[in-house]
């Protein structure tokens, strides 16, 4: 066989593949008989069906209501939830939970876009989170990784990165993913140069260390480039800054352990919730790993677990195991202890000062995984904080879709938009730990779980 004949052996079988793959996408499914959460917040519907026509939803109804399609292929998510596929607001894909950022920085840079990050989001997926925003990270990695899950190549969420941090001086050995800036023109060039690559948001840290004129430039580039730009809230500086400079959403509830947020930050933050014509003030609280810390510490059976190992060479499962062979002596948990019994204070001042708070884990910090983050925060917010589980859930779906400006094909379950659902046998509204074990994960209309 000659090499011309070769080659064209090998296009004509990646076309059959081509086709062969758009025609099982093509095909038609129905889901039949689960209670439907669909993300709007209202009523459950009870024996619901779900058409799917290729990656997206057709038609959404009940039995006896809906006419299901006599070629298509019929699931039965009889007994289950069935919701649309979280979102989780707040992940690191180049951190796999190891407990020293340092060694971490130095060491895996070059298995970033080909392990790790894609370890990450493959977690993310099958932990039935199929869209996700990634918060700081290298931008010529971010991007391959994002556009290659997008192209199909390799399993995970619909990504949303924002490539490097923004601010002030980044910390020693982290400038391949956290970039400085010098006056209001550096930072006008570092966000538009972000802007220009095709990043989807901005990430802002350490704003109280910049002067007003670099935040204002900041943000109002990114706004110019249709973006919307993330903060840091650790501190009440940067709340303040935040706050005055424009930002759209917040991340984190403090690094102190201050019982609560200043009056005048809170009045702040009235202020400008309070000011409809700019949209929702956004904020993102992350508490859990926080909040499990000294479960974890105490009761560290799940660290033995291999469900984090997915996608992680051996060699990278022992690195990162043998970073927290002693949970109780790391650094980034001394203050935790005290922090922890603020956290729900925090995030019931920002809920009844009118924020719209969405989950968010900051997953991929040390002795946090991908795989079990997500279910992790909602199941805080429910079981400890009391909030709403239809609350929690539509900070999930709906809200963090509106705040991406992609709500037009996802968020929901409803016609037109992007078949991303999950499925898990039981009553998730009664019993919200039942997320950690998602039953059924369907993205853009393929059955991935």
């Amino acid at each position: 066989m000659t090499v011309l004949t070769k080659m064209n052996m090998k296009r004509i079988t990646y076309f059959i593949f081509l086709i062969a793959s758009v025609v099982s996408n093509a095909q038609i499914k129905a889901l039949v008989g689960g209670t439907l959460i669909d993300g709007f917040g209202s009523t459950p519907i009870l024996n619901s069906v779900i058409i799917i026509d290729g990656t997206r939803i057709a038609a959404v109804g009940t039995l006896g209501s809906i006419e299901i399609p006599p070629n298509a292929e019929i699931i039965s998510t009889e007994g289950m939830s069935v919701l649309p596929g979280l979102w989780d607001m707040h992940v690191h894909l180049m951190i796999n939970g190891h407990a020293d950022y340092t060694y971490w920085d130095k060491t895996y840079p070059p298995l970033f876009e080909k392990i790790i990050m894609p370890s990450s989001a493959k977690q993310l997926l099958m932990a039935g989170v199929t869209s996700a925003r990634d918060l700081g990270g290298p931008l010529k990695e971010s991007l391959a990784v994002r556009d290659a899950i997008n192209r199909g190549e390799i399993p995970g969420p619909t990504m949303y990165m924002s490539g490097p941090f923004i601010q002030k001086q980044p910390y020693p050995g982290t400038e391949q993913f956290r970039w400085g800036v010098d006056g209001p023109k550096d930072a006008r060039a570092k966000v538009k140069e972000l802007v220009d690559a095709g990043v989807d948001c901005i990430k802002l840290i350490d704003q109280d260390q910049m002067t007003d004129e670099e935040i204002f430039a900041i943000v109002d580039e990114a706004h110019k480039g249709g973006l919307t730009v993330v903060a840091h809230s650790h501190r009440p500086e940067e709340i303040r800054k935040g706050l005055k400079a424009g930002v759209d959403c917040f991340e984190h509830t403090g690094l102190s352990s201050a019982p609560e947020y200043p009056e005048d930050i809170l009045s702040a933050i009235k202020e400008r919730t309070a000011q409809m014509n700019l949209g929702p003030l956004y904020w993102t609280p992350t508490v859990e790993g926080l909040y499990n810390y000294e479960s974890l510490r105490d009761n560290p059976e799940i660290l033995d677990g291999d469900d984090w190992h997915m996608g992680l060479p051996d060699s990278v499962v022992q690195d990162i195991r043998n970073s927290f062979m002693h949970p109780d002596r790391l650094p980034y948990f001394q203050l935790t202890p005290m922090r922890r019994p603020t956290l729900e204070k925090k995030v019931n001042q920002l809920k009844e000062a009118g924020v719209v708070l969405m989950i968010g884990t900051d997953s991929g910090i040390p002795m946090k995984f991908h795989i079990q983050s997500t279910w992790n925060e909602l199941d805080v917010w429910v079981n400890e904080f009391g909030f709403d589980p239809m609350y929690t859930l539509k900070a999930a779906t709906y809200w963090p879709a509106k705040m991406m400006g992609v709500e037009a094909d996802y968020g929901t379950i409803s016609e037109g938009k992007f078949a991303d659902i999950i499925a898990v046998k039981g009553n998730v509204l009664r019993h919200i730990s039942l997320l950690q074990r998602v039953d059924l994960v369907i993205k853009h209309g393929r059955q991935v779980k």
